[in-house]
């Protein structure tokens, strides 16, 4: 059989392990955490603790060594509880980590990977700009360089960034336009610590979701790097980007899925307790069958997520069906929030109630990290294929 529709002990375990701690240590402080918009340095710290830092990078590169399901399995379970803080692991894992891991040499991986996969430190990804979003071609920083000095000058800025202005994070993955190839912009991606004099980090406030997870603008002004901190080659930077972005796709599908399957708990112990007409409501068919539409949606996106998460661990082409999972597993998260909402009535309104924080909290997983658009885009240009 090419599939195994059963989770191995380890697994399991892990599994185990990352439900209990959400349970123990992030659901008691969600609701505080996004009322007050606070990131949670010691919180992130205890994740870091339990190995959810550097979790897909090899223990000879200082990683936990683990498949790329366990990181998904991990971001699902904290997302049943908390999407602020499964987006600070997914982030740090898929966007942070990764592209060092892959792409950088023995010296960078050496540099930065021990102290980004202790539990310590955070590391961010610096794509999005105000004006190129979906379209990351179109970034306007530039990095020049100074052959005296041996450095890049970095200018412009970055927004929208996961991890960007949280004060245990140790650097950005910048991507800037070092030039012009063939009337196109040539796009080189660089490590840009967070001490480089010039660079100026700035918290985003007023989110209406993930208020607890720390979104940064960035602000580079004559920023210089030494010629060893560029990843990859001069004009690899998109296809860098892109990659890792597709890799991403499967970290925030995680995050739908375990934001739906923690929406459809909520609606279930609720419908059991709550009483109209003298039973459960429960026992009402109306209710029941948002729950089984709910449930029975939560099934296809967890086949659809982690049939491709098995084939991007066997070597195969994953990439249409990242961007599947992405587009269904988010769309089926609001759904799970919004049927969620509707089985609390008034009191899913409320924000002592966490399906007020899970109805939030969806509307990003529909525009991050690739919008519901452009991943249909994508899709269709594979079926074009």
């Amino acid at each position: 059989m090419a599939y195994q529709f059963y989770e191995s002990e380890e697994t399991q375990l892990l599994r185990q392990a990352v439900r209990a701690f959400a349970a123990k240590e992030i659901a008691p402080q969600a609701f505080a955490l996004d009322r007050d918009e606070q990131f949670s340095v010691p919180l992130t710290r205890k994740m870091g603790e339990l190995g959810l830092f550097g979790m897909i990078v090899p223990r000879e590169a200082h990683g936990q060594g683990l498949d790329y399901l366990s990181f998904i399995v991990a971001v699902e379970e904290l997302a049943r509880v908390d999407g602020s803080q499964a987006a600070t692991i997914a982030a740090h894992n898929s966007l942070g980590v990764a592209p060092l891991f892959y792409y950088g040499s023995p010296a960078q991986r050496e540099q930065w990977l021990p102290r980004l996969c202790n539990g310590e430190h955070l590391w961010a990804f610096g794509l999005t700009e105000a004006g190129s979003g979906s379209d990351a071609r179109s970034n306007r920083t530039t990095a020049r360089y100074d052959s005296k000095s041996k450095q890049w000058i970095i200018n412009g800025s970055k927004l929208w960034i996961t991890n960007g202005a949280a004060e245990n994070t140790l650097g950005i993955t910048v991507q800037a336009v070092t030039g012009r190839a063939e009337g196109k912009p040539q796009l080189t991606c660089f490590l840009v610590p967070v001490d480089s004099p010039g660079l100026r980090r700035v918290a985003m406030k007023d989110k209406m979701m993930w208020r607890a997870s720390n979104t940064g603008e960035l602000y580079f002004d004559n920023v210089r790097v030494a010629d060893r901190e560029r990843l990859g080659e001069v004009g690899q930077g998109f296809k860098i980007m892109m990659e890792t972005l597709d890799n991403g796709r499967l970290s925030i599908s995680a995050m739908g899925l375990g934001l739906a399957k923690g929406a459809l708990a909520l609606a279930l112990d609720y419908a059991k307790q709550r009483q109209a007409f003298g039973v459960p409501i429960i026992d009402h068919q109306a209710i029941a069958f948002k729950l089984a539409d709910m449930a029975t949606r939560i099934e296809a996106a967890e086949n659809l997520l982690y049939k491709a998460c098995w084939l991007r661990q066997e070597g195969k082409p994953f990439q249409k069906l990242a961007a599947m999972a992405k587009l269904y597993c988010s769309e089926v998260a609001e759904f799970a929030a919004r049927e969620g909402q509707q089985i609390f009535g008034g009191y899913g309104l409320m924000k002592e109630y966490p399906i007020e924080r899970f109805y939030r909290d969806a509307a990003l997983l529909r525009i991050g990290e690739g919008t519901s658009e452009i991943q249909r885009i994508v899709i269709s240009r594979y079926l074009r294929r």
